[in-house]
Parts: structure tokens; sequence; C-alpha cells
């Protein structure tokens, strides 16, 4: 899902190229909604089930919230660099697969199942994506009330989920790239059109007319 400012918010006038685009309204957008609940999440998850100390809790919570905060820091930056917009979103892709192979292991670790895509639980936590006003409560009894199987395996599908999500943000992100180009080249096309508004139009010198040739008898 996409976010553009209303026209008056954005910058330039309406017949000179834009150097900086609309950009921002992460808030709007569902991969960073998404992540934000997997944050909350993770954090009520590790606190409950991952030793506070141990390095596992703190790097579980990092990778979360580095999905979270470079979708955020990404979408901000977008104005003058969709290279670097492009570049953090998939830095927030690579951290939560990060994440999802540690829940995978807690699963693995402690003899537990994994759902597959047709367990009848996995079905019931995907559908709550469609919820009204969905937020870390709508999962709440799922993952600090649960036993551990299905609190980790509510985790796994909102990880799912997000990544879902980015790996859509990134093939959006990558073809506006090839598309749009970048700063540096909306800074030439302005600069070349300012000169062209600038430079003053030569006069154009009256042609004269050739004069003919002396007659001689």
């Amino acid at each position: 899902m996409s976010y553009r400012p209303s026209p008056e918010n954005s910058p330039g006038r309406p017949e000179d190229p834009k150097l900086i685009p609309p950009h921002g309204g992460y808030q709007n957008l569902k991969s960073y909604q998404m992540s934000r609940i997997l944050y909350d999440a993770t954090m009520k998850f590790c606190d409950r089930f991952i030793n506070p100390k141990s390095r596992t809790h703190d790097q579980m919570v990092q990778a979360a919230r580095s999905g979270n905060k470079n979708i955020a820091e990404g979408s901000q930056v977008s104005g003058t660099s969709k290279k670097t917009e492009l570049k953090l979103v998939g830095v927030a892709r690579g951290s939560l697969e990060e994440l999802l192979g540690d829940y995978k292991d807690f699963l693995r670790q402690r003899g537990l199942a994994e759902w597959g895509k047709n367990h009848p639980m996995a079905g019931v936590v995907r559908r709550l994506a469609y919820a009204p006003n969905r937020s870390y409560s709508t999962y709440k009894s799922y993952i600090e009330n649960a036993p551990p199987e299905v609190a980790a395996n509510t985790m796994l599908c909102l990880v799912h989920q997000t990544n879902y999500l980015l790996d859509q943000q990134l093939r959006q992100l990558e073809q506006a790239v090839l598309q749009e180009g970048g700063f540096t080249e909306r800074l030439y096309n302005a600069r070349q059109q300012a000169r062209r508004r600038q430079s003053p139009v030569a006069p154009t010198r009256p042609v004269q007319p050739r004069s003919s040739p002396p007659l001689h008898d």
C-alpha cells in the first residue's frame, strides 16, 4: 500500500520538476503496521519464554525492531533516495528472515510441532489479519495465554505475513528505481530545465537581400 501526501503539502511549483517527491507516511504501509505488531508480540513472547539475560532474547527483540524501524526509515528517506529505501527495506526483510529462523529453532529444540499451511489453527491465526482495527491485542491471547507450541506458531504466522508484504514492497521499489531513476537524475533534469528558462533568446538578424550584379554592355 503506497502513500502520497495531499497536493498542498507537496513542494515545488506545478510546472517545476519535483526534486523531492511525496514521501513518508510509513504509518499507512501495511508492512509497517504488521511489523509493529510483530515487534510488540516478539517482546512479549521473549519475556515469557526466553531467558531475559540470554543473547537469544536480545537478538530476537533486536531483529524484530530492525524490521520495524528500517521500514520507517526507508519510507522517510525515499524522497531523496529510492535506492536507499530499497536497501533499508531489504535490511528489514533480512532481519525478519533471521527472526523466522529463531522461532523455528524454538520449536525444534523443544520437540514441538511446526504447523503446516493446512493446520486448522494456522488458518485461525491467518484470518486474524482481516480483523478490523488490528493491533497486538488481536493476537494477545495466542501469545500471552497459550502454551509454547501455539505461541511460537502464532509468531511464525506473523513473520510469514510480514515477509510476504515486504517481498511485495521490494518488487514495487525495484520497479520504481528502474522506471523513475533517483535524486541525481531529477536534479540534472531540474538544472537543465532551469537553464532553458533563464537563457535569453538570441535576436534574429534580418536577412539582407543580395544585390543584383551590374549589367555590362
